[in-house]
């Protein structure tokens, strides 16, 4: 893979320098590795009563108010011309395609399912996991470039979340007011709000402040994956059952969703950084909010917790296997 935007993580430039799909297949099964270790130490974690369900709610308030914060604002500092904005344009379009197409699915194929099953489906195949899971990973396999460009393509997600997501279990309006103050201060557009100021103004950092922050930010994929892996540790059996329904459901998130969106891609020739993580973040599985949302709103709770589950633990192969056809 070769971004016309010139940037790529070091990860791949092995492959490109050295040649051989051998390189190419070691580094990505090294990261994927390292990834699935930390989802396991998660699991175990949770299972033996270190993390609790106080330290998961801590963990992830600071990950998504301290640590991710960081690396989404670092990624931003960078030269700006014009060819940038034109890709931050091009991303959002994908990004809000890619919304409306998972609507669609959402719609067309849950309607006979009752209303409490209905919601948590339609609901768990518009919104996924790419912020708190798709993020990181973006940023180890395509370095600052693909952390920003995942940033942005992030903001439709978070809109359909407090409008759409949220309709798909309560029929009444949507306070708009309150939608749009949920949507303007959430941590991951602040960030990008500062990012952007930070490429525009481009103003002198002191260096201890610039590493600080850096090191903050590599925090972020270690933390995010033990908590997801405290989910999977804290789900019981029944739902870890695996069945034909929720195996095809997570083949339509995890599979048909991202393979529209490359189509897509490929189709207008979408410049490869932005293709890759594209597919990537809409190859997401079931997001870890939907079984929070759904309990709140009276949606199938339990339901909603195996597909999260189920849909994270197969994405373990999904993802490196989407890696692959990218590079």
């Amino acid at each position: 893979m070769a971004p016309s935007t010139g940037l790529l993580n070091p990860l791949w430039m092995p492959t490109m320098v050295t040649g051989g799909i051998f390189m190419e297949f070691l580094n990505l099964w090294n990261l994927q590795g390292q990834l699935l270790l930390l989802l396991v130490i998660g699991a175990f974690l949770r299972r033996f009563g270190i993390f609790t369900g106080q330290t998961k709610a801590f963990l992830t308030d600071f990950v998504i108010y301290v640590t991710l914060p960081c690396s989404i604002i670092l990624s931003f500092r960078m030269d700006i011309d014009s060819t940038v904005l034109v890709s931050f344009a091009l991303v959002l379009v994908v990004s809000l395609l890619i919304q409306l197409f998972c609507m669609l699915l959402g719609v067309l194929l849950y309607r006979r399912q009752s209303a409490p099953r209905r919601s948590v489906l339609r609901y768990g195949i518009l919104v996924s996991n790419a912020g708190f899971m798709g993020l990181p990973i973006a940023g180890e396999l395509f370095g600052s470039g693909g952390l920003m460009f995942a940033s942005i393509y992030l903001i439709p997600q978070r809109i359909v979340l407090w409008t759409a997501g949220i309709s798909c279990f309560s029929h009444e309006d949507v306070s708009w007011k309150q939608t749009v103050k949920k949507i303007a201060i959430h941590p991951g557009l602040v960030s990008v709000y500062i990012g952007l100021l930070v490429m525009f103004f481009n103003p002198p950092i002191p260096v201890f402040i610039e590493k600080t922050m850096a090191s903050i930010g590599s925090c972020t994929t270690p933390l995010s994956m033990m908590l997801i892996g405290s989910i999977v540790g804290e789900m019981d059996r029944s739902q870890m059952r695996i069945d034909w329904f929720s195996l095809g459901y997570s083949t339509i998130r995890l599979g048909l969703i991202p393979l529209a969106a490359y189509l897509g891609c490929r189709a207008f020739s979408i410049d490869p950084l932005i293709t890759s993580v594209s597919v990537l973040l809409a190859g997401m599985p079931v997001g870890s909010t939907t079984a929070i949302i759904a309990a709140k709103y009276g949606g199938d709770a339990p339901f909603a917790s195996q597909l999260v589950t189920i849909s994270t633990v197969l994405s373990m192969v999904s993802i490196p296997l989407w890696a692959l056809v990218l590079a």
